[in-house]
């Protein structure tokens, strides 16, 4: 499976809503450089929340859906950070050891893998 980058799912997004770069910058405001910089993946999105959510909006993502997720998810990601919601989960920073363990191919015991099931079930 292929994964998407935030550029690819930002210009993806963007025609989809049947703008061109230069018509999306001038209704919503954006600079056009930047724009282009972050489709190509030339530049890294903002880390403010606030700038998130209004790029996320412009790109008429439905807040709480699937795709507003998604967006916020490859911009944490892209910026080597984890979002914003899970930073503020504090089960899911006891968990992320395990997580980072599991990512890095270290062997699992058995017990490893029970608490790993009790985890998702709780989650």
């Amino acid at each position: 499976m292929a994964t998407q980058t935030f550029g690819e799912f930002f210009k993806e997004k963007r025609i989809a809503a049947g703008l061109t770069l230069r018509k999306f910058c001038e209704t919503y405001h954006f600079d056009p450089g930047n724009v282009s910089r972050w489709e190509r993946n030339l530049l890294p999105p903002p880390k403010a929340e606030e700038s998130l959510r209004s790029i996320a909006v412009a790109l008429q993502l439905e807040e709480g859906s699937e795709g507003w997720h998604l967006f916020f998810d490859l911009a944490a990601a892209t910026n080597g950070l984890l979002p914003a919601d899970l930073r503020a989960d504090a089960n899911m920073i006891a968990r992320m050891p395990l997580v980072f363990r599991t990512l890095r191919g270290e062997p699992l015991t058995e017990e490893k893998l029970r608490e790993l099931y009790r985890a998702i079930e709780e989650a």
